[in-house]
């Protein structure tokens, strides 16, 4: 059932993602300092004092809620929580950092494992997503419906190489990389593509506010298996992951279960 507090975290998600959104900005104008964490992926400034606002204001808002941030050491203590905020502060630090476009602040709300409240600005471009559960989702004022392909010809896709090359065998054509892994379900949920691909190892915070807009567009987000991807868990990564409307969905499913019988990585 829908619940209204859910359009409540909603709308105080959109606000704070826009707000996030033109701090990051700013950084990017003035300038800032990049360095390198562990794992070699590049963190900067900007990535730290989004972080620090939205938990300082998520916190203030909702105190009882649990924490998973990209850019927080994790509190085991979000495990005891039904609901979390699931936040990247910045999702497409790499194109960030680089003056690329495509990167975008990622908030979600997750109650019982799935998300119910979702915002992803896309700064840049001027326009934030916003999802509530049972209450559809839209970008802009725009309800978001995503596309609804019979087959993989003429599909345009976008994701790892390993796991569009077998689409684009079926005739699928393949777009140059979307850095904000976020960002490149959204534009599926936005009909703006067709299909996005996930490799393994994408984290909560990649994942569970694009997942809501996805689901509330008509379209799926599962893993190889068909299963729904399942949020705050001791170890927040997922296995590979297809996004698409039915019914290419399921067909898309199957050619990327062929590269993975295949021992093929992704």
């Amino acid at each position: 059932m829908p619940d209204a507090d859910d359009l409540v975290l909603r709308d105080l998600l959109a606000a704070l993602a826009e707000e996030a959104g033109a701090m990051a900005l700013d950084y990017a104008r003035r300038g800032m300092r990049t360095w390198t964490k562990a794992g070699a992926s590049p963190v900067t400034e900007a990535d730290i004092a989004v972080d620090r606002f939205l938990k300082r204001r998520l916190g203030e808002a909702r105190p009882g809620f649990g924490w998973l941030s990209e850019e927080t050491v994790d509190d085991p203590s979000r495990l005891g929580r039904r609901e979390v905020f699931i936040i990247d502060p910045i999702d497409g630090t790499r194109a960030f950092a680089a003056g690329l476009p495509d990167w975008t602040i990622s908030l979600a709300v997750v109650r019982d494992g799935r998300p119910v409240a979702a915002a992803l600005a896309e700064p840049v471009a001027g326009r934030t997503f916003v999802a509530a559960r049972g209450h559809g989702a839209s970008v802009s004022g725009r309800p978001l419906v995503a596309l609804s392909r019979a087959g993989i010809d003429g599909a345009v896709v976008a994701g790892p190489k390993p796991m569009t090359i077998r689409a684009e065998k079926a005739g699928a054509t393949a777009l140059p990389k979307i850095h904000s892994l976020a960002l490149r379900f959204a534009k599926v949920a936005a009909g703006e593509i067709d299909a996005g691909f996930a490799g393994g190892q994408s984290h909560d915070w990649d994942l569970a506010a694009a997942d809501l807009l996805v689901h509330e567009a008509g379209a799926s987000l599962t893993g190889l298996d068909g299963t729904v991807p399942c949020y705050n868990r001791p170890v927040p990564t997922h296995f590979p992951l297809v996004c698409a409307g039915s019914p290419l969905h399921e067909l898309l499913r199957q050619v990327a279960g062929d590269d993975r019988r295949r021992g093929r990585t992704t």
